[in-house]
């Protein structure tokens, strides 16, 4: 009655089939390891490199309550006046009866007439004065006096 017939092979009909195994599959994941260990490596780069990215004459600028100016896009002329009456211009020292002459050819080649002077907060406000005058004469009308921020305000309290 009924009785089949089995047929040999094994396996079930998978003959020709390989099974796939783990190291053939296409991997669905991101490794986000190396990507994290080069961006704290550039974090801890421009940790150490901010600091080193600022003006580099010693000045002791004094504190006010004014807040910051907002950013430039041409680089701003600086002009550093140091506690011992040294004049620096950017990053090099300039002599005083050099200093129209050179500002009149820095405001021939500039766009922006605009210069920030930083000035130590011992220096005499009349020597101050003089050299906002000589920048005057130098082409440069729009000066930004530099200060730290933190500090008293005229209500007697401190910022």
């Amino acid at each position: 009655m009924g009785a089949g017939v089995m047929q040999g092979g094994g396996g079930g009909g998978r003959r020709g089939r390989r099974r796939q195994s783990g190291k053939n599959k296409p991997m669905s994941e991101i490794n986000v390891t190396p990507f994290v260990d080069v961006m704290l490596v550039l974090l801890i780069i421009f940790m150490v490199a901010a600091p080193l990215m600022t003006v580099g004459v010693p000045v002791e600028l004094p504190k006010t309550a004014a807040k910051a100016l907002p950013s430039e896009q041409e680089e701003p002329l600086t002009l550093s006046l140091t506690a011992d009456g040294r004049l620096v211009l950017m990053s090099t020292d300039i002599a005083a009866e050099e200093l129209i002459p050179k500002l009149r050819a820095i405001a021939a080649e500039r766009a922006d007439n605009k210069v920030f002077l930083r000035a130590d907060g011992a220096i005499p406000y009349e020597q101050v004065v003089q050299i906002m005058g000589a920048l005057n004469a130098g082409g440069f009308n729009d000066i930004g006096l530099v200060t730290d921020t933190g500090g008293p305000t005229l209500n007697g309290s401190d910022g």
